[in-house]
């Protein structure tokens, strides 16, 4: 079949050789952003199963969202509570680099785009697996770029959850980036090493010239007198990415940055005093209403005697701790740390009769939906700085920010975080 669709014209338009005419179109180009997201993408995916592994998804389906994940939802250790900046490291790093390389993925893409339009699509069974790999790298570097975008804008368009969707298409992306790399790897360092880097930086569109033809068919086969220089479409691309950086970083870094993240939906605090820093969910959007919290709130405490119940007086009565922590989110978002203060975890597990608690479900008021309700891992449990929060910064919780109890947790997701707390359970 590959023979008798080479033996027939290409169709007009893009799969005729002569339809692409860059001049800088080349091996040495594609490499250098290749070399770029050869370094970035492999980040990008230990930091994203980093996020998945903080959830804790082995304590079951209430934290962890991805079903039918088989042997995909492997970890390798217990999500630790120190550094208590961890998360908000690692998923800022994560949000943060993915914003940043969407300019290189873009140029990466331009670059190989004549290779998309090769005829004939298959020449044999090896070009039919590398043209699969190709479209499953491409697809896949797009959809998750795209999905993550719209995440990080707090854009829910997706037909789907979207933890669930970003976790099976970072798979299939990372498989497709591995045979890519296997395949191409080779023709990569040839070409690097075809033309000094330095040099392309001193060459401008007057010394331009064409790459030698290649193999792969990158290289126009009748270039168009150039208009911009190699070092010109670097430049172009790593501007790009700077910019990104500029208006997006400020909500995981914080500080002075904080002002400038303009696309960011957490970039500057909501409003003015001890409880004005960013929420990502409103308790109005969730369904809590105030008198879901008002004086006939109580805390319900489980364990291994009966039942413990409690009014917030009388959690106020008892010895309150403070931690100084921050609220980090997989959209990228952090505030800087909080002043909060509340009940130890750990004093409430004994005070149920389980001192060696092995994990603790987490209720929320809230109606039942994702997250409403969690479960915390012993260590978490046992963290001085885990607290039932009901204070933060000198003043009682706002209702935003989970009065009349919260959970807070170091290096916790913050949607684990669990706001407007109605019930502890803890267990052996």
């Amino acid at each position: 079949m590959a023979g008798g669709l080479g033996r027939l014209p290409a169709p007009p338009g893009p799969f005729r050789p002569g339809f692409w005419r860059s001049p800088i179109r080349g091996p040495w180009l594609t490499s250098v952003f290749g070399l770029v997201l050869l370094v970035g993408i492999p980040v990008l995916f230990v930091t994203g199963a980093l996020s998945y592994a903080a959830y804790n998804p082995d304590l079951g389906p209430l934290n962890d969202q991805t079903p039918e994940k088989g042997l995909l939802g492997f970890y390798l250790f217990d999500w630790p509570t120190r550094p208590y900046w961890l998360y908000r490291l690692t998923q800022g790093v994560h949000v943060t680099l993915g914003v940043v390389l969407v300019p290189v993925v873009l140029a990466k893409l331009w670059s190989v785009i004549p290779k998309l339009f090769a005829w004939p699509p298959v020449r044999s069974a090896a070009h039919g697996l590398e043209r699969l790999s190709l479209l499953m790298l491409v697809g896949g570097a797009v959809f998750e770029f795209v999905t993550g975008i719209l995440n990080i804008q707090l854009h829910y368009v997706f037909p789907g959850s979207f933890y669930t969707l970003h976790f099976y298409g970072a798979w299939v992306f990372i498989a497709a980036f591995a045979v890519h790399v296997g395949l191409k790897s080779g023709r990569l360092v040839r070409a690097l090493r075809s033309r000094p880097f330095w040099r392309e930086l001193r060459t401008g569109v007057a010394g331009t010239r064409p790459e030698p033809p290649d193999a792969d068919g990158l290289v126009a086969t009748a270039p168009a007198a150039p208009t911009i220089a190699r070092r010109g479409a670097l430049a172009l691309v790593g501007a790009g990415s700077l910019a990104l950086l500029v208006v997006t970083a400020g909500q995981s870094i914080g500080g002075r940055l904080r002002g400038t993240a303009l696309l960011a939906p957490h970039n500057r605090a909501p409003e003015k005093g001890p409880n004005g820093f960013q929420v990502n969910k409103t308790a109005a959007s969730v369904g809590v209403s105030p008198a879901m919290v008002g004086p006939d709130w109580r805390l319900e405490l489980y364990g291994a005697g009966p039942v413990r119940v409690f009014t917030r007086e009388q959690l106020l009565a008892m010895p309150q701790w403070p931690a100084l922590l921050p609220i980090a989110c997989v959209e990228g978002w952090s505030t800087e740390d909080q002043h909060w203060s509340g009940l130890r975890l750990a004093d409430l597990a004994a005070l149920a009769g389980v001192p060696d608690a092995a994990d603790v479900l987490v209720d929320s008021v809230q109606p039942p939906g994702p997250y409403s309700s969690v479960v915390l891992r012993g260590n978490q449990i046992r963290d001085p700085l885990s607290l039932l929060a009901l204070h933060v910064n000198g003043v009682d919780l706002g209702l935003d920010h989970g009065y009349p109890a919260r959970i807070i947790v170091p290096a916790n997701p913050g949607v684990n975080n669990t706001k407007w707390v109605g019930r502890l359970t803890f267990r052996t």
